[in-house]
């Protein structure tokens, strides 16, 4: 594993955050420890949704020629403007989507993660205090994504670590970004998980 990529949103890059605190920049830390020759490519756009990974994956691999490809999206392909029937992405293009995203990532890498979503309270969060558009995450709808996306990896026979069960509200500062403390949980998560 000496390459990596990590495709993913603002929760990938660590948004209101510290440099270097976000989960994906801690397993780069410490990757670096255990062998200052391994590269990991924080890919994180704030706002991206599967329909933009789509979009923009391929030509990002290429030019850093990953050995593996860590897939860290879902949460705003969960959410919705105003009401649940008006989605960002709806569920059958989620699943659709993943599916192109993990073809994708067969041939641009040599294995593949998925990381699983969560999201805290719906206080701050449905809708968004500064969405004129009434853009709202909701925890039991996230959690219906996640189900997707585990569903998904299954299929293509991917690694999938959930990380719902490991955070708790508290450890977003917004309901929908992890803190300092949700993004050290998420990535000792994942580094247990990757240690193997």
């Amino acid at each position: 594993m000496k390459t990596i990529c990590v495709f993913g949103d603002s929760i990938t890059w660590g948004r209101g955050l510290a440099s270097r605190v976000s989960w994906a920049n801690l397993l780069r830390n410490h990757l670096e420890d255990k062998d200052p020759s391994a590269h990991l490519y924080d890919l994180g756009v704030d706002g991206n949704t599967t329909h933009d990974l789509l979009d923009r994956c391929e030509q990002e691999a290429l030019s850093r020629k990953p050995d593996t490809i860590i897939w860290a999206i879902g949460v705003n392909d969960a959410a919705y403007r105003s009401s649940a029937s008006n989605p960002l992405v709806s569920e059958s293009a989620f699943i659709k989507n993943l599916s192109l995203l993990f073809e994708k990532g067969s041939e641009l890498s040599n294995q593949q993660f998925v990381i699983g979503i969560t999201k805290g309270s719906d206080a701050h969060t449905m809708p968004l205090p500064d969405s004129k558009t009434g853009k709202s995450y909701e925890k039991a709808r996230v959690a219906l994504y996640d189900d997707l996306l585990a569903q998904a990896a299954a299929r293509a026979h991917l690694n999938y670590i959930s990380i719902a069960e490991s955070l708790d509200d508290e450890d977003f500062y917004d309901g929908l970004h992890p803190n300092e403390a949700g993004h050290r949980k998420i990535f000792m998560k994942i580094q247990t998980e990757l240690s193997p």
